[in-house]
């Protein structure tokens, strides 16, 4: 990379854009026949029995929009929140001898930003399930 720079080579000229355009107007092609055929191809009887609502051979009964408590997806979307924050720890494992102590102090400030978020969820007792 660097003697590229180096040689004074322009990689930002279109034709360097090329195979990407073509690898993309093929794939949105692909796409857009597939659909058109299957539309063509696929059948086009519609009887009751075919509109019907099917889930696992059961019939269905009372309405779906029943209440449930937030907390599961509180409990969601915290996990992928904090498994997330592991995930950015990895590039920070892998370069750590490069980064040196500013790269630790930004991990650190990375991590304390974190655990101020997880010191207010406790202290709203988000994880509280007794409620």
């Amino acid at each position: 990379m660097n003697y590229l720079l180096q040689s004074g080579l322009n990689n930002a000229d279109s034709g360097s854009y090329l195979p990407v355009a073509i690898q993309m107007i093929f794939a949105v092609g692909l796409v857009a026949f597939l659909m058109v055929v299957t539309h063509l191809l696929g059948p086009k009887r519609k009887t009751s029995d075919k509109l019907q609502n099917f889930s696992s051979g059961i019939e269905s009964h009372g309405d779906a929009r029943q209440p449930m408590a937030i907390k599961y997806f509180l409990t969601a979307i915290l996990f992928v929140l904090f498994d997330v924050e592991v995930i950015f720890f990895y590039p920070y494992a892998v370069n750590f001898k490069m980064l040196g102590w500013e790269g630790f102090k930004a991990v650190l400030l990375f991590v304390g930003f974190f655990l101020c978020g997880f010191i207010y969820i406790i202290k709203r007792g988000a994880l509280n399930w007794e409620d």
